[in-house]
């Protein structure tokens, strides 16, 4: 997208501001993140941010076994479904088959993606994938195998913040020309559970409905047709307060905002919340777990070692993207892998 493009986001969120008062902060992220997404290939170097797809191929490859081992031992039902949610590049997607394919699991690719951009890349790297914009289309009968990495973090965010008045949704007002967070005026008390309605002033709660929404579904889906699921994103699995509304432009944070439009807003994934609502609809929660650990647990080490052998001119370079993706600095710790299954499914390793 062009600066002009931005430019008009921008304009068209001060008329709106200045004819019928601040926007709520999820409006704000969506339009934002629409525009942004739909533009442009933001991954990799030359991008906004790398994801953990393209930082290895080992990522994408555990999974597939991860997947394929859940398959197998569900009892090979076919035909099954390989889905992905926010596939980006389609690089997940296409070393996750071709590791899962070593073991006889060979299932029809769909894709779940609204940009029009990413979506000719991923034409390239999976031919004869199927595409769709939201899982309603995705086929009802047999299993599903579902992968969504760095896809909850993208949907936009509802904050309500506790005023000396009570609750208020945090909005997106004006100060002169600039964008500012302020508080609506509608009183918010009766959105929030009893248990949580007793705070400070200034202490802001996330919600995230789109995460919701995609979790209580993913989960109905698992329980009609069997199958597994991996969420893979930076967030906490424990109830927390506060603003992480983040923005990231050119591998660098800058100020939410500044430029709508044009920087990857995001939030972190609350992993407590959406594990009670898989369960309330009767998946089998498999856990939360770190990132780090999950992949420790697939052999991400012997699999560096295997491909430090096979290629000893990139073993730096193996070492580092291993490290990377399991180091507690890194993306280790912060990201989080949750895990779900079919009721009569098996457990899941790593779990």
């Amino acid at each position: 997208m062009s600066e002009d493009d931005s430019g008009r986001l921008s304009a068209v969120f001060r008329r709106l501001i200045a004819n019928t008062g601040p926007i709520s902060l999820m409006h704000y992220m969506g339009e934002a993140n629409a525009r942004y997404y739909d533009s442009r290939d933001p991954f990799g170097h030359a991008g906004d941010f790398v994801t953990a797809p393209e930082i290895s191929q080992m990522f994408g490859e555990l999974i597939g076994l991860w997947l394929a081992d859940m398959w197998i031992r569900a009892g090979r039902e076919e035909p099954v479904h390989y889905v992905e949610l926010g596939p980006g590049r389609g690089t997940l997607a296409r070393d996750a088959l071709r590791a899962a394919r070593r073991y006889g699991l060979e299932p029809r690719a769909h894709l779940v993606e609204s940009s029009t951009a990413l979506k000719d890349i991923q034409q390239v790297t999976i031919p004869g994938a199927f595409w769709h914009h939201d899982l309603s289309t995705v086929p009802m009968e047999g299993p599903v195998l579902l992968v969504a990495n760095e896809f909850l973090d993208a949907l936009p965010v509802r904050q309500l913040v506790m005023t000396a008045q009570g609750w208020r949704e945090r909005m997106v007002g004006l100060s002169g020309d600039r964008f500012v967070p302020v508080a609506g005026a509608q009183p918010m008390d009766a959105a929030l559970p009893e248990a949580r309605r007793a705070a400070a002033e200034g202490t802001i709660i996330e919600t995230c409905p789109g995460a919701a929404a995609v979790m209580y579904e993913v989960a109905g889906r698992l329980v009609a047709q069997g199958g597994a699921a991996l969420f893979i994103d930076y967030g906490s699995d424990e109830v927390y307060t506060g603003s992480t509304l983040q923005a990231v432009r050119e591998h660098r944070k800058v100020d939410p905002f500044l430029a709508p439009g044009e920087a990857d807003l995001t939030a972190h994934v609350d992993f407590a919340t959406l594990a009670t609502i898989g369960q309330s609809r009767g998946a089998k929660w498999l856990g939360t777990v770190e990132q780090g650990r999950w992949l420790r647990e697939l052999g991400i080490e012997a699999r560096a070692d295997a491909l430090s052998e096979f290629a000893p001119q990139h073993a730096d370079a193996i070492r580092s993207a291993r490290d990377r993706l399991i180091g507690e600095g890194q993306m280790g710790a912060l990201f989080k892998v949750m895990g779900f299954a079919a009721p009569s499914w098996p457990d899941g390793v790593g779990f």
